[in-house]
Formats: C-alpha cells, sequence, structure tokens
C-alpha cells in the first residue's frame, strides 16, 4: 500500500521524469537541423531562460536558502561533471554507436547514480528500491533494443558510459547541495553549460539563429529547466538513489508521449517496458523504512515549517512559514517513517 504522505516527493521525481521525458519526442522535428552540442547548449540556455523568466514573475520572495559559499565546490562539481563534460562524451560516443545501442547504455544512468550513492556516498540503499531500478532499466533496455544489435565494446560505448557515470556525479553532488534554492541550482547549471555548449556547438559548426533555436529554447525552459527544479526537491526529501530510481522512467513517459503525438505504434515491446516501468515503481512507492534512529546536533539554512524536526527559538523577524533561516537542530532519537535526506543520513 503506498503511503501518499510519506510518497508525495516521489511525485515530484515522476514530474520530474515525465518532463525531461517528453522533451525527445518534442525535439524530435528540430534535433535534425541543428549540431548535437549546439542543440545541448540551447536546451541548456532555455532552462536558465524560463526559469528566470519563472523567478521574475514570482511576486514574493521564495521561503528558500541562497547558496553559501560552502555549496560552491559542489555546484562547481555538478556544473563540470553533467553540464560540460557528460554532453562532450555523449556525443563523441554517439558518432560511433548505432542509435539503438547507445539508448540502451543510457539507461545505465539511474544504476549508476545509485551505485555512487551507496558506495561513494554512504546513502543506505534498500533490496527494493534496487530491484524497482532493475526493472526500470529492464524497461528502458527493452525500449531502445532491436533485434540483431550488439553493445560493442568500442572507446565510443564506453564514452556514452563515462557520460552516465557523470551524470550520477552530478545527481549526488546536486543532492549534496540540495537544501539551497533549486531554482538557483538549476538556472546556474543552464546558464554555466548553456553558454559553454552553445560556444563549442557554434564553433564546431557555425550556424545563424532560426526558428529551430526558439523550439530548443522552449523545449529546454520545460524539459530541462522545470524538470531540474523539480528533480531537486526530490533530491533534498528522498536522496539520490531513490530520486534515480523513478527518474528512470523518463523512457516510457517519452515513448508514450510519441504514441499519443506523433502517431507511433504501440507495440508489444512497448506494452511489456509499460509493465515492468509500473513494477518497478510501485516497487519504490511502497517503500516504508521506518526504525528508531538519533539525530545529531546540526547547524544549517534552509526552508522549512515548523514539524517535529524543527523546534528551534526565533528572534522575531523570520516570518510567515514556511521560512528559511539559520536553525539549530538539536539532538534527537525518536522513531518515524523516513528517507536518507540530508536530516536522516544516520548508520544503519
Amino acid at each position: 500500500m503506498i503511503d501518499f504522505n510519506l510518497q508525495r516527493y516521489a511525485l515530484l521525481a515522476l514530474a520530474s521524469a515525465a518532463l525531461f521525458g517528453a522533451a525527445a519526442p518534442a525535439l524530435k522535428p528540430i534535433a535534425g537541423a541543428l549540431h548535437p552540442v549546439l542543440l545541448a547548449g540551447l536546451l541548456y540556455l532555455g532552462s536558465f531562460v524560463g526559469l528566470a523568466l519563472a523567478r521574475a514573475a514570482r511576486r514574493s520572495a521564495p521561503a528558500e536558502a541562497a547558496l553559501s559559499r560552502r555549496d560552491l565546490p559542489a555546484l562547481a562539481g555538478a556544473i563540470l561533471a553533467g553540464g560540460l563534460a557528460a554532453p562532450v562524451l555523449l556525443v563523441w560516443g554517439l558518432s560511433g554507436l548505432a542509435a539503438s545501442a547507445a539508448s540502451l547504455l543510457l539507461a545505465a544512468e539511474a544504476v549508476l547514480t545509485m551505485l555512487l550513492a551507496a558506495m561513494l556516498f554512504r546513502e543506505p540503499v534498500a533490496g527494493r528500491i534496487w530491484l524497482a531500478a532493475v526493472l526500470i532499466l529492464a524497461a528502458a533496455g527493452l525500449l531502445g533494443w532491436t533485434p540483431g544489435v550488439s553493445i560493442p565494446v568500442s572507446p565510443h560505448a564506453l564514452a556514452v558510459l563515462g557520460a552516465c557515470l557523470l551524470w550520477g556525479l552530478d545527481n549526488n553532488l546536486t543532492s549534496r547541495i540540495s537544501l539551497a534554492d533549486p531554482f538557483a541550482i538549476a538556472m546556474w547549471k543552464g546558464l554555466v553549460a548553456g553558454s559553454v555548449n552553445t560556444a563549442i556547438g557554434l564553433a564546431l559548426a557555425p550556424a545563424a539563429p532560426d526558428v529551430s533555436w526558439l523550439g530548443a529554447l522552449a523545449v529546454g525552459a520545460l524539459g530541462y529547466g522545470a524538470s531540474l527544479v523539480l528533480y531537486v526537491f526530490a533530491l533534498r526529501y528522498l536522496g539520490a538513489a531513490r530520486t534515480a530510481a523513478h527518474f528512470g522512467t523518463a523512457p516510457f513517459f517519452g515513448a508514450a508521449l510519441a504514441i499519443a503525438l506523433l502517431g507511433e505504434p504501440l507495440t508489444a515491446v512497448l506494452a511489456a517496458a509499460f509493465a515492468l516501468t509500473a513494477a518497478g515503481t510501485w516497487l519504490a512507492l511502497t517503500e516504508r523504512h521506518k526504525h528508531e534512529h538519533e539525530h545529531a546536533a546540526l547547524d544549517h539554512e534552509h526552508g522549512h515549517v515548523h514539524d517535529s524536526h524543527h523546534q528551534h527559538a526565533h528572534v522575531g523577524d523570520e516570518g510567515p512559514e514556511p521560512h528559511s533561516h539559520p536553525h539549530r537542530h538539536a539532538p534527537m532519537r525518536h522513531r518515524h517513517a523516513h528517507f536518507p535526506d540530508l536530516h536522516h543520513r544516520h548508520r544503519h
């Protein structure tokens, strides 16, 4: 049975996956008109522009903590790994692989994110979450599989896997700073990655702006910008591994939209992929991790309401809830259902 109060943040990860998955069929009419690196740059720039406009339209300041100096190393690492190095590896890798083989390799991102979360960042990952990831990975593999196509062991294949590994590192580094304003995190990623990749793309294949640029910017605003904001919120409350497991459903959302909007056929393979995706998502959504645990003293700042974890003193100028201000968590021991967010990084 799904505990929707506990799993409400998983819906943010699934919404993020849906927006990102929708980008692929939306880009199909214009993908051939732009160099891949230029397209990647415009998508990132579109995310920055879209989020900047959304933030400007807000009438009140967000109840979120600003990025601090201690967040900058992780932010810089995430941008370098996921926004700059990974796209270059991906484009070079794709140049030497069949599209179907590349699609199968790209499905590895979620599992690599989980492996890094568990092995490098010591995030606890339950067995059912690993199984959910395997089922969703199998579904993505089915969508990208073509009979008779094999994945060669080549530098190009390794480059695509390297891109997935860098995106996994990006996801985990972003998780470490997810208590900061998700809009600010996504906007910095979009601005830096968009500017650099656009410049590289134009250097590789000079082109004048046309209507395809506007299409890429529009898709980037939703498929990258809005998707990334939702993803960072999910990271904040679920941790990197569980968010990645849910985000692994993105290829299915893209395939479903291709059927609905582009008239692509509904096949037995797609039906099987849907069944695997549904099973994996159900496993992740029905997880209930509950035990007695201890919170050490902790000082930090983020947007919050005064729940059982936020019982602290105020000076009177913090404003209505939700609000953000520096606060201290006193040591506490209690029992409740939880996920490995940044308040629950205890030993198991």
